[in-house]
């Protein structure tokens, strides 16, 4: 793979990380909206198909939620970030 294909793929690989990113952080963004929003409502919804107190559904949801933002942080920006320093130390070199 000669370095101009290398930098071009990296170039997209980088694309789609932040792209997820920021998709994975509107869905974590909707999650909270929704349980701050709508906390009763939707402890009442789930609280029908699961017998959970309702202390225990905002634990689900606050655990669930942190859980996210480090996965999301973990898996797509980490990566974004390190293909960005390849190729800023790639220019460099060049």
């Amino acid at each position: 793979m000669k370095k101009d294909e290398q930098n071009y793929l990296l170039e997209n690989l980088a694309g789609i990380f932040i792209r997820c990113f920021f998709l994975a952080y509107a869905l974590l963004l909707l999650w909270f909206v929704f349980y701050w929003v709508g906390g009763g409502w939707s402890y009442n919804l789930t609280s029908h198909w699961f017998k959970i107190s309702e202390h225990e559904y905002g634990l689900i949801c606050y655990c669930g939620i942190a859980f996210l933002k480090i996965c999301i942080l973990l898996f797509f920006l980490f990566p974004y970030i390190a293909i960005k320093l390849v190729l800023r130390k790639n220019k460099k070199s060049n």
